[in-house]
């Protein structure tokens, strides 16, 4: 099985000023089954979610003291239910202070995977849903969302701990709206923010536009768009982008060369490893804006193609016009005509 402990605790805070309420759960070993599944769909949304931060662990052990707890049981000198005893005995610590009303179930899962282990901690929420119950009464019950995760962090053991160390082996999800509980949380997970992931994404397309116009003009838009992939499938698993890997990505017949030419042309962090936003790196294959009661997107492609722009008149020519858009224009001139 891929989870080789896994805890949860649900605490909740109606009364600011009041204790916090927290009712955990036993320490499981090897759970499997449902725990499995439901596991795999948290780290599908933890993977999925878009402006994750990287960094480390807090120096500051007074205040933020997971990181010594987990250092303890990964070197066998506390069980797993007596490190979580200490996380979610904090939590509830946490939540006490807490101006803000909150209710969700913390999650701890440590997981063995083929390379490598991973610790989350998530906070679960639920949905509201109706039923009937054995006398066929229509009920309110609350049950687990699936599909939003707002609150959680990957914390890498063996970037971590391990001989070759990483700067950066904690990824955070903060979601908007969070709140103090939100504070309070990276707060428990001890987390450091230590990249700048503005300026990595600016980085990452800086050194891909240049390289691409080192490259033939029929072959620059191909570059763009195989590291514009290579980026998004990295998002997809959870992943940084390491410049080497994507060296070898753009051009299997030279793999060292960008790898080479990013090294003496950009500001590439001694790790090579970037934290590209995905969702900006779009740029590399989409131009877009919007404004003025206007919005327009199309392929980087199709610039003096199918799309013309005139520098001195401002002015932008589309030909071979999408058929949906060319069909509600002339309903909408056949419309006004009338």
């Amino acid at each position: 099985m891929a989870i080789k402990h896994l805890r949860t605790a649900f605490a909740s805070q109606y009364q600011p000023g009041q204790p916090a309420r927290l009712n955990s759960g036993e320490a499981l070993q090897e759970p499997g089954g449902d725990y499995e599944a439901l596991h795999k769909q948290m780290k599908r949304l933890f993977n999925s979610k878009p402006g994750k931060k990287y960094g480390r662990f807090s120096e500051d052990l007074g205040d933020c003291p997971f990181s010594s707890w987990l250092k303890d049981y990964r070197e066998d000198k506390q069980s797993f239910g007596a490190m979580t005893d200490r996380l979610f005995g904090q939590w509830q610590e946490l939540l006490t202070g807490c101006q803000e009303e909150f209710d969700g179930h913390l999650m701890i899962v440590h997981e063995a995977l083929a390379d490598a282990e991973v610790v989350y901690l998530l906070i679960l929420e639920t949905d509201s849903a109706m039923r009937f119950d054995g006398n066929q009464a229509l009920d309110a019950t609350d049950v687990l969302s699936l599909s939003r995760l707002n609150l959680a962090v990957r914390i890498e053991l063996d970037d971590w701990l391990g001989e070759n160390g990483s700067e950066n082996y904690l990824t955070l999800v903060h979601g908007r709206g969070t709140g103090e509980p939100g504070e309070l949380f990276i707060r428990l997970c001890g987390f450091t923010n230590n990249v700048d992931v503005e300026k990595e994404t600016m980085t990452f397309l800086d050194a891909v536009e240049a390289f691409a116009k080192t490259s033939e003009p029929e072959k620059a838009g191909e570059v763009r768009s195989r590291a514009y992939e290579f980026c998004k499938e990295q998002h997809a698993l959870g992943e940084p982008v390491e410049i080497e890997a994507l060296s070898g990505y753009l051009d299997e017949n030279e793999p060292q060369r960008f790898k080479e030419f990013a090294s003496q042309n950009a500001e590439v962090p001694e790790t090579g490893v970037l934290h590209p936003d995905h969702r900006k790196v779009k740029k590399l294959v989409r131009i877009a804006g919007s404004g003025g009661g206007m919005s327009v997107s199309f392929s980087s492609d199709l610039v003096n193609q199918a799309v013309y722009y005139d520098r001195e008149k401002d002015a932008l020519t589309i030909t071979r016009l999408p058929k949906a858009l060319r069909e509600q224009l002339q309903r909408y001139l056949e419309a006004r005509e009338e």
